[in-house]
Formats: structure tokens, C-alpha cells, sequence
């Protein structure tokens, strides 16, 4: 059996090891394996907060001479640290959600045809192609990829054969399983239809390397494994020969040209910034340049690994403790083909996921109909977490304390 001496040693080697301290971690007797949901609050994040508050009351609106290009700023950070991609191609605003409307939107502006995605998809992503399907009367292809290895360049090629597609719109890590996309071989699949890729399952967890693959459109939240705060603004991506003829279908003051003549029409402002909209929430966005500065700090290789390591932990603890339990694997076990959390499903998976954070001071999460979800952000995760979280959850059901539990519905899982 995996015993708790080679986390331990895992733990000693881990050249990631001293950011756990750059982490607000208040109780270090529960466990946190929700990174995938929600990051820890960074220390200097904090910092940065207070500081803010305290130039915000002494300097009032003179402070803007000072935020006003922070969404490119931070852009920019998270373009060369975390996604790699080019100065000027990533600006950071809105929502993921708003954000990919604004990218499906300027596609079918341009491109007639179908919009195609899978029905795994995240819910946010496949609500709002839906909705798109209906505001411009096109037809919306959902096919089903694996429910354990997601879209597959056969499934993309095969929705799109027909024809007549417009746009493709996947993610690059599978929120339910984990399982990473090939992002080159399903853009090959799809084309000539462009590919938009929804990050926010992978930005901060796996090299993305937009520039390298090609990657034309992508959005993502910072909130995850960024670790930027509770609804914290997402990104935008968009290559740089792109820019000039797609435009955002919500115009908005800070997409002008010259936002302060306020006399004059709308005049979109060149490059990614015309993909602005309204005034940017300052204090969230410093939260995501914190996060981006110790990403790019520690260096994705090394936090790819690490997830890598701590993943096929989880995965070796499974097979020798958790199946005989019921457990099934719900992630690809090949670490090359996952991201940065892994899904155990058992078929008592809601009332398990309770106890655990009622009875076992362990917080991971629920996706229906029935999965855990174990994230392990490498910034702050530690192998005897791991084995710690996992060891307390076949302790508790073997002793039978998931059925003790309150199991009714909750509006947060």
C-alpha cells in the first residue's frame, strides 16, 4: 500500500514546496482539494487589496491615471506567464461567459454555418451557444464525446463533415473528468472552422502555449487555478492577424478609440482592447495580477509536473484503497491526457462528498450525476494532502458514515 512516508518524501523534493507559505491558510487541519473551483487567497493579494483601499481614499478619481490600462497590463502578464501568447493578444474583462459571447458573436458576424461543441461541454459554454443559435437562427450540432477522454479529433471532424460550420466552441480541460483536449488535432479537424477555447480549466495547471499550437480564439476565468478571488474578471484571447476584423457586438466606452471624446460616434480602439466593454472592476483585477505573477513566478513546466505527480497519486491511491470500495476512476489515467484534478465517481458520490466536508475536514466537490472532484493546485497542494484526504475518505466509507449524513440538495456543491 501507498503509506504517508512517500508523500513525505514527495513533499521534501517538491522544488514548488515554499509557495504553500505565500497562501492565506487559516485552518491547516482541513484539507483543500477545491482549487479547481476556487484558488486560495494569495498573501500578497491581501496586501495589494489594502493598498488599493488606501490609494482609492487619499487619491479618489485622480487614482484612474494610474488603473486605467490595467486590464491590458494584467493581459499582457498572463499572456507571456501562463498562456503563451504574444504582448497585446489577451486583455482581461468581463466574464468567461460574457466573454465567449462576445467571441462566438463577432464569428457569426462574419462566418455563416452551424455552431458545433459537445454535450459534456461546460453548462455556461452550451448556454450561451444555445442562446446564440437562436438569436441568429443557425443550427446548434451537439455531439457526445467520452464521457472519461472527452472530444476526440474524430467527433469534432465528424459534426463538422456535413458542412457549413461557422465556429467550434470546446474546452481544453474536461470539468467533469479532467481530460485535456489535443488543441492541433481538433483545430485540423475542424477547419476551416475556427476553434474557441474555453481555458479556464487549464490556465495555470498545464502549458497552453496559444502562440506555438496556433490557437486563433480562447476565454477563461482566473478564478481557479489563478487563484484571483470569488468571480474575479476573466480573459479574452485573440491572435494578433485576427484582431482587425472581428468586433465585439457589445460596445461599450472602454472599446473606443478615444474613449474620453465623448462627442464623437463609436470608433472601436485597434487591437484587443476594442474587445473592452465598461468600466473594469480595478480591485478584482489586481487580484488577478497577483495571481498571474506567481504563476509565472514558479513556471508552468514545474507546476505541470507537479500536478502530473500529485494527480497520478490520487490515481495509484484509488486503485489500491478506493476501488474495492466502489470508487471508479472518472479520469483519463494517462497523466499526459488530464489536467489539474481528477473525478472519482461512486455511485453514493453526493452524500460521500458530504461527509467528507462535514465529518472529515476534506473540501472537494460534486458534480452530478456522480462524480467527486479532487483539484490539486500545485501552488499550495501537498502530496501528504493528498494521501491525508484521501486515507480520510476510505476511512469513512468503510465505517458507513455517508449514510449518516444530511444528503438533501444544496444550492452550492
Amino acid at each position: 500500500m501507498t503509506d504517508r512516508a512517500r508523500a513525505e518524501r514527495l513533499d521534501a523534493s517538491d522544488p514548488l514546496a515554499s509557495f504553500r507559505d505565500r497562501f492565506a491558510i487559516d485552518d491547516p487541519e482541513t484539507i483543500y482539494l477545491d482549487g479547481n473551483s476556487l484558488g486560495r487567497l494569495p498573501v500578497a493579494t491581501r496586501e495589494r487589496l489594502s493598498e488599493l483601499t488606501a490609494q482609492w481614499g487619499s487619491e479618489l478619481v485622480g487614482g484612474w491615471h494610474d488603473w486605467i490600462d490595467l486590464p491590458e497590463r494584467v493581459g499582457d502578464l498572463l499572456a507571456s506567464g501562463v498562456l503563451g501568447a504574444r504582448p497585446g493578444e489577451v486583455i482581461v474583462t468581463d466574464s468567461t461567459t460574457v466573454n465567449l459571447f462576445k467571441l462566438a458573436e463577432a464569428v457569426l458576424d462574419i462566418r455563416p454555418g452551424a455552431i458545433v461543441t459537445d454535450s459534456e461541454n461546460f453548462p455556461t459554454d452550451r448556454y450561451v451557444l444555445e442562446g446564440l443559435a437562436r438569436l441568429y437562427g443557425r443550427e446548434l450540432r451537439t455531439f457526445d464525446a467520452d464521457p472519461l477522454n472527452g472530444p476526440q479529433p474524430g467527433d469534432v471532424k465528424r459534426a463538422c463533415e456535413p458542412g457549413g460550420v461557422a465556429l467550434v466552441s470546446l474546452s481544453h480541460v474536461a470539468y467533469r473528468s479532467g481530460a485535456l483536449a489535443d488543441m492541433e488535432l481538433i483545430a485540423q479537424a475542424a477547419a476551416p472552422a475556427p476553434v474557441i477555447w474555453d481555458l479556464s480549466h487549464s490556465a495555470g495547471a498545464v502549458p497552453i502555449e496559444l502562440e506555438q499550437r496556433g490557437v486563433e480564439l480562447a476565454v477563461g476565468c482566473t478564478y481557479k487555478y489563478l487563484n484571483a478571488g470569488p468571480g474575479a474578471p476573466a480573459f479574452l484571447y485573440v491572435r494578433r492577424y485576427l484582431q482587425e476584423r472581428p468586433r465585439t457586438p457589445i460596445q461599450g466606452w472602454f472599446g473606443q478609440r478615444d474613449q474620453f471624446q465623448m462627442e464623437r460616434p463609436y470608433d472601436p480602439a485597434p487591437g484587443v482592447r476594442g474587445f473592452l466593454a465598461g468600466t473594469p472592476p480595478i480591485l478584482a483585477l489586481a487580484g488577478v495580477e497577483e495571481g498571474a505573477k506567481l504563476i509565472a513566478e514558479a513556471g508552468i513546466q514545474k507546476l505541470r509536473d507537479k500536478a502530473a505527480a500529485l494527480t497520478e497519486l490520487i490515481v495509484t491511491i484509488h486503485d489500491e484503497r478506493l476501488a474495492p470500495l466502489g470508487f471508479r476512476l472518472g479520469t483519463p489515467r494517462d497523466p499526459a491526457r488530464r489536467g489539474g484534478h481528477v473525478s472519482l465517481a461512486h455511485d453514493e458520490a453526493w452524500p460521500i462528498c458530504r461527509a467528507l466536508i462535514e465529518r472529515a475536514k476534506v473540501i472537494p466537490d460534486f458534480r452530478g450525476p456522480d462524480s467527486i472532484r479532487l483539484g490539486v493546485p500545485p501552488l499550495y497542494t501537498r502530496f501528504v494532502d493528498v494521501h491525508d484526504a484521501l486515507d480520510r475518505l476510505a476511512t469513512l466509507v468503510e465505517r458507513g458514515d455517508h449514510r449518516e449524513v444530511d444528503d438533501r440538495p444544496l444550492r452550492v456543491t
